[in-house]
């Protein structure tokens, strides 16, 4: 069977598979209208009913029904204790709101029944033909009985849904985590994952996610807010889509920098050569020349990774020195713009060899941060740190051995550069690597440029340290221009992140499959760019 370059596709359930977001609609319209007319009825307040346009989809459509309720009662300025779960549903308590909407809910699908896309479920029927791997993510309680009510329990592998959020404590939309723990649940990564979602907390939630290809469904003549939300691509229905079409995604290429601003107008046109059907998919435009240029003109937040971007990849670690007129660069930019590294170093040690007061350091991936008051170090990482050492340990004891290995010792990881190492040696240091870390539950393997990097088997990455910054900061992305800089496969992660709301830069000599936007060919084209933004300021 061919191998493709994703591995599984999720799907949100209501809207995308099955036809019950009108009964959700429904139920909540219901639920709010009686709501807000006993307001007014006792608070003299004027009544304004819900309707599904200006209220269910951009406060409520995707979102666990309690941090629903929360977001519609914010944006017409009504507080009312969150309660609790087992509130009776009469009770004016967040949830006593949302658990009258389920009985509701439930009593629409008893009566109406649930219908079901058929072009979805022949689209999945391609993909488990193919060998694809299937999954439902969902914020619903009701998952399970939706896909019992229309035959479809065992069409997915997986199933992460309200009850399973609350079994596993995870965040809801708009945070990533059913869609990553779907995908976990698959035996995968979100980087070669597609989510398929019709919502714009799922679209918010595939992309803080770093899935490989967000999908936006457009029930509604929703188009715009979807693109805007984050959706790579956006198509009316399912049949507009092809196998073909996502594995010419996973195989983009970032422009090289003399297109920058000059004629990146190639990006759209080679997204566009993708196309099954040019009518009916709609492209983020992100992409398009004009969006970019100018989103490139506003104040920037910019994010930058040090080794084989700030400096040239080099030998052994402790020759990567930061030359004089780069850090005099980026001193002119931290004068206009807001400056972060995110490196796999440690924390100490980068902040060391840049040596500039004012910007963030974001060491070991992310793990650590610490910029102008602000501080984070992972707690489920600090955790781990005693498993990370016995790794080190058990490394040292096997590989010392092996001529011009250098196994660079971390707090929260341990790198094993190979770059010197002859190539006899190599299927030794790797089934090593494996091993360990298959032997460690609390750890994962990454590979880099002629490195292994052992990390804390955790939920976080240099994408999710780029979040944490940009919440940290109270910026919005669409208030300032976010770009990333970075040369390796960890970077990918933050390019996914910032994939249609802001621009990543890949630094490599060569063309390659990136989720980027653009190709910097070396560190000189660094710096020309860091001269552009502080020339434009």
């Amino acid at each position: 069977m061919k191998k493709y370059s994703f591995d599984a596709v999720i799907f949100d359930l209501d809207g995308v598979v099955t036809k019950t977001a009108i009964l959700h609609s429904k139920a909540w319209k219901a639920t709010f209208d009686q709501y807000l007319k006993q307001r007014e009825k006792k608070d003299n307040e004027p009544f304004r009913e819900f309707t599904h346009e200006n209220d269910y989809l951009p406060f409520v459509d995707g979102k666990p029904k309690y941090e629903g309720v929360r977001g519609f009662l914010e944006s017409r300025e009504i507080n009312i204790p969150f309660g609790d779960p087992s509130d009776i549903p009469d009770k004016e308590t967040i949830c006593g709101i949302g658990n009258k909407k389920n009985g509701l809910f439930r009593q629409l699908l008893k009566e109406k029944g649930a219908g079901i896309y058929p072009t979805t479920l022949q689209f999945i029927k391609v993909l488990k033909e193919l060998g694809i791997r299937i999954g439902v993510a969902s914020s619903s309680r009701n998952c399970e009985i939706i896909l019992e009510s229309v035959g479809l329990e065992k069409l997915f592998e997986t199933r992460v849904d309200g009850v399973v959020s609350v079994q596993l404590k995870l965040k809801g939309k708009p945070e990533g985590d059913i869609f990553v723990t779907a995908a976990h649940n698959l035996e995968t990564v979100p980087a070669r994952v597609v989510v398929v979602e019709d919502a714009i907390s799922g679209i918010q939630a595939g992309r803080n996610g770093g899935f490989g290809l967000v999908i936006g469904v457009a029930r509604h003549n929703n188009e715009s807010e979807l693109i805007e939300n984050g959706a790579d691509i956006v198509v009316s229905d399912l049949a507009e889509i092809s196998i073909e079409y996502i594995e010419k995604w996973f195989h983009r290429k970032p422009l090289s920098f003399p297109s920058f601003l000059e004629n990146n107008k190639e990006i759209i046109n080679n997204l566009s050569d993708n196309r099954t059907n040019e009518k009916d998919i709609i492209i983020n435009p992100h992409y398009n020349q004009n969006n970019i240029s100018t989103l490139f003109k506003k104040r920037k937040v910019i994010f930058l990774d040090y080794d084989g971007t700030l400096t040239p990849i080099v030998e052994r670690p402790e020759l990567a020195v930061l030359s004089s007129e780069m850090r005099e660069t980026i001193k002119h930019l931290i004068e206009k713009h807001t400056v972060a590294i995110v490196s796999g170093r440690m924390r100490e040690d980068v902040e060391k060899l840049v040596g500039i007061k004012g910007i963030f350091y974001a060491g070991s991936h992310g793990f650590d941060i610490m910029g102008p008051g602000f501080s984070m170090m992972h707690p489920q990482a600090e955790k781990i740190v005693p498993v990370v050492s016995q790794a080190i340990k058990e490394l040292s004891q096997k590989l010392d051995d092996v001529p011009n290995i250098i196994i660079e010792k971390k707090k929260f990881s341990v790198a094993v550069h190979y770059r010197l190492v002859a190539q006899q040696y190599l299927s030794r240091i790797s089934e090593t690597v494996n091993k360990i870390v298959q032997e460690k539950k609390e750890l994962r393997l990454m590979s880099g440029k002629k490195v292994f990097e052992i990390l804390p088997n955790i939920d976080w990455d240099k994408g999710k340290a780029v979040r944490w910054i940009m919440n940290a900061l109270e910026v919005s992305w669409r208030d300032v221009c976010v770009v990333y800089i970075g040369d390796d496969v960890t970077d990918e992660y933050a390019f996914r992140t910032l994939r249609t709301r802001g621009l990543g830069f890949l630094v490599s000599n060569e063309s390659k499959e990136s989720a980027a936007d653009f190709r910097l060919s070396s560190t000189e084209e660094v710096k020309k760019l860091f001269k552009k933004v502080v020339a434009d300021a």
